[in-house]
């Protein structure tokens, strides 16, 4: 059991954003969980004097696959070490016209495309069944808190869209993104399920930062543009640069 105190705010890093720079006085902590190890040390210290938790969610040197993240290890450890409030910070890729490069959102509905990949704490002999309510994925008071300090700060954010859970680690094709699209979905990333439903089983308050680091295949001006890494990260970087001020608004 952790002798600090508990975070106000517990944040996942995607893709991109193994660390938060701003963040003071931290102390390394790795909570031993029934479901095995969790991606990395969760950094607990102060952001604008609130204390905040922070965890990079493919592991500081982004060892781990989407498919291999431990969900249930991460919610878990952050939940022990006293989160009640989660906000995962997810590198996408744009759909919809609203969404693209560099563009931040905080979607409102989901659809889960993953396969093979344990959704629930259901799992182990004895343990209850639970039946969550899922009808909104991503916690309504925290997505407005999010958007309000968002407001509040001058960043710029896309209220609402549907996020794409795909499997991975390789991207999509053209003709899986043209099916997204008839599906409703504006985002598609990797890793938004199953940690948004573990969440809500656990009772932690939950919302997705999309951040959006290219249009996915042939969704953009261009329908043959090649994806590039570098791409990706510098329009993660360009992206993220408001995101202190975000989250000190959000802090308030």
């Amino acid at each position: 059991m952790s002798l600090i105190a508990p975070p106000e705010l517990a944040i996942i890093g995607g893709t991109g954003l193994y660390a938060l720079a701003e963040l003071d006085d931290v102390q390394l902590e790795q909570p031993v969980t029934r479901y095995g190890a969790l991606s990395g040390p969760v950094h607990m210290g102060l952001f604008a004097g609130r204390r905040v938790a922070f965890l990079a969610r493919h592991g500081e040197g982004h060892s781990l696959p989407p498919h291999r993240i431990n969900y249930r290890a991460n919610l878990s450890a952050l939940q022990a070490l006293g989160a009640t409030r989660v906000l995962a910070l997810n590198t996408v890729g744009g759909i919809g016209e609203r969404f693209g490069p560099r563009v931040l959102a905080c979607p409102d509905q989901l659809i889960d495309y993953t396969h093979g990949r344990i959704g629930t704490f259901c799992e182990e002999e004895g343990s209850e069944v639970l039946h969550v309510d899922f009808g909104d994925p991503y916690t309504p008071s925290l997505r407005r808190r999010v958007i309000d300090a968002a407001a509040a700060a001058g960043v710029g954010l896309v209220d609402g869209g549907c996020y794409g859970a795909t499997q991975g680690p390789r991207l999509e094709t053209r003709a899986e993104i043209a099916r997204l699209r008839r599906d409703g979905c504006d985002l598609v990333g990797m890793t938004g399920m199953p940690e948004a439903a573990l969440a809500r089983e656990l009772g932690l308050e939950y919302a997705c930062l999309a951040i959006v680091a290219n249009w996915a295949a042939g969704a953009g001006p261009v329908v043959d543009e090649q994806i590039t890494l570098d791409e990706v990260l510098a329009n993660v970087a360009a992206a993220s640069a408001g995101l202190p001020a975000l989250l000190r608004a959000l802090l308030q």
